[in-house]
Formats: C-alpha cells, sequence, structure tokens
C-alpha cells in the first residue's frame, strides 16, 4: 500500500466522515475551509490506496441477528488458504491470522441456528486441517460498531456539530423489530463495499428509483438496521502494533471492567463474550513499547481481570463492512 502522510485536511477529513459517512464534499469543505474538489481529491487518494473507505454496516443487534466471535487453531501450512475461504463468506467479517499465523480469529453474523450449525458443524468441523474451533457468542458490545475508532480527534466541536447538523441519516432504532424485504439484499451489498455510492449508481443496482432508494435508506438508518462507518487501517494513523485480548472478569465486574475500557485511546472494539474468557478487545499501539505500557499500566489498573491472553494481528484478510444475503 502507498505510504501516506496526513496533514491536517486529511486528519480533518476522516475525522468528519467518522461523524457522517455520507457528508457531501462541500459539506466537508465548508467545515474544514477548503474547497470541495481538495477534500475529493485527498479521499480518492486515500480510498484508492487501501488506506481508508466508508463502509454501510448491518447492525445485526437490530436486525436479531447472532454475533459471534471465533477463534481456530489451524495446521501452519492451511491457515491463510482457511482465513481466506472465511473471507469469501457473506456472513463473515474481521477474518484475521494472530500471533504465529497458525490462529485465525473471525468474527460472524447467523440469522439462525441452522446457519450457526452450518458454519460450526459442518465446514469447520470437517476440515481436518482445523485442529480447534472455539465459538464465543458476543452479548453486549461497549465500544465498536457505531462508536469507531479514528485516532487523535482533528475536529473542534463546533465543526463536529456542523457536521452532525446536516446530517441526512440519523437514528440509533428502537425496540420494535426491524424486517427486510424484496432489494434490500442489493443495496446494502453495494453500501457495504462503497458507502458512499451514490443515489444514481444504487438505483441501477436495486432497479428502484433514487427517490425509493433514498426512501429506503432513510427508514433503514432511522431503524438502526444500518449505519455508516470510517473503516481507516489503523497504520495510516501511525499504530504499527495490533492485538487482540481475551480477558476473564468476574460477572459482578464484566460491565464495569468493559465501560473502563471503553475510555481507553488504544481500544478499537470491546465487547462481553460467552465463554472461560469473557471480555474480547481489540487494541492498537504505536509500537511494542506502547503496547507493553498499556498492558501492565492502563489494564494493571484494573484489578477485575484476573486472565488475559495477548495474540498479535500479524495479517487481516477481511474488515467490515459484510452483509448477509437476504
Amino acid at each position: 500500500m502507498e505510504n501516506i502522510e496526513l496533514d491536517e485536511v486529511d486528519r480533518g477529513l476522516l475525522h468528519a466522515l467518522e461523524v457522517d459517512g455520507r457528508a457531501s464534499f462541500s459539506r466537508i469543505g465548508e467545515v474544514l475551509g477548503v474547497s470541495d474538489q481538495r477534500v475529493a481529491r485527498r479521499y480518492r487518494r486515500l480510498r484508492s490506496s487501501g488506506m481508508a473507505r466508508v463502509v454501510g454496516a448491518v447492525d445485526g443487534h437490530r436486525l436479531g441477528y447472532e454475533s459471534w466471535v471465533l477463534r481456530l487453531q489451524c495446521t501452519p501450512d492451511a491457515a491463510v488458504s482457511i482465513a481466506e475461504a472465511l473471507g469469501r463468506r457473506s456472513d463473515t467479517f474481521w477474518v484475521q491470522l494472530l500471533s504465529g499465523g497458525t490462529e485465525i480469529s473471525c468474527s460472524a453474523i447467523q440469522r439462525t441456528a441452522k446457519e450457526r450449525q452450518s458454519l460450526l458443524l459442518g465446514r469447520l468441523a470437517r476440515t481436518d486441517r482445523v485442529l480447534s474451533v472455539t465459538a464465543h457468542r458476543r452479548l453486549h458490545m461497549f465500544v465498536g460498531g457505531r462508536v469507531g475508532w479514528v485516532g487523535p480527534a482533528a475536529l473542534s466541536p463546533e465543526q463536529v456539530a456542523a457536521l452532525e447538523a446536516g446530517r441526512v441519516f440519523t437514528g440509533h432504532g428502537g425496540d420494535e423489530p426491524i424486517t427486510l424485504g424484496p432489494g434490500d439484499d442489493a443495496l446494502l451489498e453495494a453500501l457495504s463495499r462503497d458507502g458512499r455510492t451514490g443515489y444514481a449508481d444504487l438505483a441501477a443496482v436495486t432497479g428502484w428509483s433514487e427517490s425509493t432508494v433514498r426512501r429506503r435508506m432513510e427508514q433503514l438508518c432511522a431503524a438502526g438496521a444500518i449505519f455508516f462507518h470510517l473503516d481507516a487501517l489503523p497504520a495510516l494513523l501511525g499504530k504499527r502494533v495490533e492485538a487482540q485480548l481475551w480477558m476473564s472478569v468476574p460477572p459482578a465486574e464484566l460491565d464495569k471492567t468493559g465501560q473502563a475500557m471503553a475510555g481507553h485511546p488504544e481500544v478499537a472494539f470491546v465487547g462481553a463474550t460467552t465463554g472461560p474468557s469473557n471480555l474480547f478487545a481489540t487494541v492498537v499501539c504505536d509500537d511494542d513499547a506502547a503496547f507493553y505500557r498499556y498492558l501492565t499500566e492502563s489494564l494493571g489498573a484494573l484489578p477485575a481481570i484476573g486472565h488475559i491472553e495477548t495474540a498479535p494481528i500479524i495479517r487481516t484478510i477481511k474488515r467490515f463492512g459484510s452483509v448477509l444475503p437476504l
């Protein structure tokens, strides 16, 4: 990937897209005090380099789906091919190789128990190069998804407020059930590839009119079924170390500990799961020294963590933005 050094405009653009992933370049330019052409050029450079993109992400919880985190131990010769096979599935995201390259971490969203059994008891169970599989159902998310990580804030509170005031797609949903209908699969698939896809292109892939596309997106966003997320590689922000943490916390202290970790700037994701390791996190740090300080100081200050496993991420096969077929 291209080595990009960010300047003030780049950082402002990234922060603006975290606030509103579909904000027009003209609105972002107005907030940043630069031309819309300059903003557009900067975004095209970041996206073409593979370092940053906006994706339309499905909220599986709002749709009543099950969210899982899988850990697979594989033979050394098979880990990459198995990870790539998992990455080709429409129900997986964040497929990553860990540690020495023999362990895979994979997040998955399953609509039904039958689909879960198909993945865990079907293909994976019949693969002799998979030595072990553990599945942790995600029960609660403290940070991640809607509450993304983009590094140091670059915009003032006034600039953030200006962007939020002009946001078209708002809402975090309620408790009412959400039903996806015909045509939604094509819409969500297109947005998972590029959350900034224009209405004309979305109309072409769905067969709807542009006004229908816009209205349906407003409905799905208001219901909390989909949100727009800035997916930026940590390396873009000078973060060279990524790692997963698997922790064991007494149930009475789980929520308090998860909330505390959610306030750590190094934490990109933290959630409560089933299993003996009931708190799962992904952290990003500048380097090994910063990672060590995080483990010994920030985590060391949380007395309820009784056991911790650390697994450096050595390669990411698939990132955010996957959607399920309907």
